[in-house]
């Protein structure tokens, strides 16, 4: 299990690393097909970058169903749980428990129903318009992210079971960025 930990950042920023250099390099070619320079333009027009908006298009699709698992393990995805909160432990935690085990069978679900239409239109001679690669591969990221989401709304669950605690995310911390005070708490160790 611990190849999953860290999935959906990896998967994330790859995402976001190629939809990056990907507009980049359509943005220059753009620029640069309209400089009054003879030869240059000519190449740079044969060139066809039409392909990079929807190939970026179906990049942030990606990286919006893998970031929503993301934000159930790491406790950042939308919850309303101000009533919750106001019930006594008992009861808190019961209806924290049914919760999240709701959103594990609601995302299921939904990866259920997108896996029966990735298989439908699997069987299709249905392609992108640009690129003209398959679109049960671009729908795959309903199934695939739908599931792993359900996944870790379980995850979370167990360890609330286990531990009486939810993911908290500190928006304060960055990961790799030590505070001022550690460092030096750290160097005067050394």
């Amino acid at each position: 299990m611990k190849y999953l930990d860290h999935l959906e950042e990896w998967l994330i920023a790859s995402l976001m690393a190629m939809a990056t250099f990907l507009i980049f390099l359509a943005v220059v070619h753009r620029y640069a097909s309209g400089l009054p320079i003879p030869w240059v333009q000519d190449e740079l027009i044969k060139i066809n970058s039409s392909w990079a908006q929807e190939l970026c298009i179906y990049m942030f699709v990606w990286m919006a169903k893998f970031g929503a698992a993301y934000g159930v393990r790491v406790g950042i995805h939308v919850g309303v749980d101000v009533l919750i909160n106001k019930l006594s432990t008992p009861w808190r935690n019961k209806f924290i428990i049914f919760g999240l085990l709701a959103g594990a069978i609601f995302t299921g679900v939904i990866g259920t129903l997108g896996a029966r239409f990735v298989w439908g239109i699997a069987h299709t001679d249905a392609v992108s318009a640009d690129l003209e690669i398959p679109m049960w591969i671009v729908y795959l990221a309903v199934p695939l992210g739908s599931y792993l989401m359900s996944f870790r709304f379980l995850q979370v669950t167990w360890q609330f079971v286990k531990n009486g605690e939810l993911p908290k995310h500190d928006h304060a911390h960055v990961d790799g960025v030590e505070d001022a005070a550690d460092l030096e708490h750290i160097g005067a160790k050394a």
